[in-house]
């Protein structure tokens, strides 16, 4: 562990030279062994039955659920304490990662041992954990979280659902309609969040068997086929008052933290998907042949291939940094204290915008990576006996699961600066820090350690969001603005990542690992830079008149310049490697 710990958001302020970040490499055996038993579970015992999961055959989707918990697969983030095996952070992220392929089957998975059961976890009392944990562990229950209605999405504050106490003081009696609930079918225990006397958001531990829970019909969605998602109706419910989970009128604050972690899972699914995805382009491109010869050799689709395979490195990278700085940060505190999951989720916490970030950036990748499988594909890609065709189906859930991109984008600069209001960051000294470099000839080290050009991009990338973001400051916070900020984040986030992965492991590779290395950082880079020279460019002009916009976009132009030489041969070596082993070959 680090001897300092990050904070959320410092990345933007700092050099990226010195830090470490963990990554698929630091795998621990243990690690690697839980990844390949979920791997072999999912090829023997998921996979076969995929087509009888999409056609909704929930007793068949609960016969495999208790097979997952009798092999443990429910347990990484449960108490050692109630029977759990409490594993770190990137364990958890590698096995939502292994279970991703199987499509609606992981989506039920990660509905269970996500926002299923973590509001237990972290808020529950003793005897709630009790009554309830080992239930859901044992795959005996399954859990669902009950936060979005009809009328209220990306606002769940403004939830209408209410809980009424009894005149004898013993019970909630709960009303309301849930929207768009995973594993609503089969569910027995629901979270259930809503206003008590129309005012306080709490949240309720809710059974399915309780008088007046009801569930809707199944909605018929155009992917995730064999996931349960309905409507969940609470008419008049009674809710024992030792069912409030956390305190009343602090239910914002189980929804936003488990949506952190549950964030950070969809970026490890969306990981596991786009991998397994480039593996059906790549082996397919490398066996399907026209004018005589296969499409893999041609142009036009390796380019496609390089690209994806540097997207699919760089969502990887993005999704065990995050981990691995949760990791850290928990690992710091003192288990034995009174007040340790207060402390465990204000360090969750710390990181809601790298888990915003995360979310994002890897949702996008697998749209990206699905959208050019099909295409590889051609005319088969559009067939429903290819895989192409549901991966391309079921991913387009994935920028509106667990707070839409927008949203998500949106918190990302307002974290930030609700940080440097705080004090927490110094934000605004680095902005005069940037300001007082600009138009200063940036310096571009070559010939030193591994990276060192990407570096510099880096750090040019930095400052000229920190210049960009002093001069839109008096712009106020439109959204546009909010945005375009995101994508200048996101994609220094991305890139360092990358980057800082990369050289992390470079010395210890063979010559034909650092080949490949080399290749996908020089690909990353020159997507980063071009995609982040964009969106300052847009921000610049929303925010500026044109006798200011024009030397900004000077500046842009200059800061974000990547003399990406070698591009046509990285992305050449990038997509032979990939055909030849027809598969994500990192």
């Amino acid at each position: 562990m680090k001897e300092k710990l990050a904070m959320g958001g410092e990345f933007l302020l700092t050099d990226a030279v010195n830090y470490h970040v963990f990554s698929p490499e630091d795998f621990s055996s243990e690690q690697r062994q839980i990844a390949e038993t979920t791997e072999e579970f999912m090829r023997k015992e998921v996979l076969p039955d995929l087509d009888r999961i999409e056609s909704q055959d929930f007793d068949l989707v609960l016969e495999k659920m208790r097979a997952c918990a009798d092999l443990g697969l429910f347990l990484v983030d449960i108490p050692e304490d109630f029977g759990g095996l409490e594993l770190d952070k990137a364990t958890s992220m590698l096995l939502a990662e292994k279970m991703a392929p199987a499509g609606s089957f992981s989506i039920t998975y990660c509905g269970q041992t996500g926002i299923g059961s973590l509001p237990l976890v972290y808020y529950g009392t003793i005897p709630q954990k009790e009554q309830y944990l080992g239930k859901l562990t044992s795959g005996e229950w399954i859990g669902a979280y009950c936060l979005t209605e009809p009328d209220c999405g990306s606002d769940p504050l403004s939830a209408r659902a209410t809980a009424v106490l009894t005149e004898d003081g013993r019970h909630y009696i709960l009303n309301g309609v849930k929207q768009f609930i995973t594993n609503a079918a089969f569910a027995d225990l629901f979270t259930v969040f809503a206003k008590i006397d129309g005012k306080l958001f709490s949240s309720f531990l809710v059974e399915r068997s309780f008088e007046g829970v009801s569930v809707g019909p199944e909605e018929q969605k155009m992917g995730l086929k064999g996931s349960s998602t309905a409507q969940v109706l609470l008419q008049d419910v009674r809710v024992p008052v030792e069912n409030l989970l956390g305190e009343a009128g602090k239910g914002h604050k189980i929804a936003f933290n488990v949506l952190n972690i549950g964030r950070l899972k969809l970026a490890a699914t969306t990981t596991g998907v786009a991998k397994s995805a480039f593996a059906e382009a790549s082996a397919y491109a490398g066996e399907r042949k026209q004018f005589g010869r296969p499409i893999g050799d041609f142009g036009a689709i390796r380019e496609k291939l390089a690209d994806l395979a540097a997207a699919t490195f760089a969502s990887e990278s993005v999704v065990y940094r995050v981990a691995g700085l949760l990791d850290d940060r928990i690992a710091s505190l003192d288990r034995s204290a009174a007040d340790y999951l207060d402390q465990y989720q204000k360090a969750i916490e710390e990181y809601a915008g790298e888990c915003a970030i995360a979310k994002v950036f890897c949702s996008e990748v697998l749209a990206h990576v699905v959208d050019e499988v099909l295409q590889i594909h051609g005319g088969y890609g559009y067939i429903r006996d290819y895989p192409a065709e549901r991966y391309y189906r079921d991913e387009r859930i994935n920028r509106i699961f667990e707070g839409t991109n927008e949203i998500n984008r949106i918190l990302i600069p307002t974290l930030l600066l609700r940080r440097a209001e705080s004090g927490r960051l110094d934000l605004r000294g680095k902005v005069e820090e940037a300001k007082a470099r600009a138009g200063a000839e940036k310096v571009q080290e070559v010939g030193g350690k591994p990276f060192d050009l990407e570096f510099s991009v880096l750090a040019n990338l930095k400052q000229l969001f920190l210049v960009i973001l002093g001069e839109v400051s008096k712009a106020g916070e439109a959204q546009e603005l909010m945005l375009a900020l995101a994508d200048m984040a996101i994609g220094i986030f991305a890139l360092e990542s990358t980057v800082m992965r990369a050289r992390k492991v470079y010395q210890a590779a063979s010559d034909e690992k650092k080949d490949l290395l080399e290749a996908v950082v020089k690909v990353t880079t020159f997507e980063r830079a071009g995609r982040f020279y964009l969106a300052a460019i847009r921000c610049g002009a929303y925010a500026l008149k044109e006798d200011s916009l024009k030397p900004l976009q000077q500046e842009i132009a200059r800061l974000s310049a990547y003399p990406a030489g070698g591009l046509l041969e990285a992305k050449q070596l990038l997509a032979e490697t990939s055909t030849k082993s027809g598969k994500y070959i990192f």
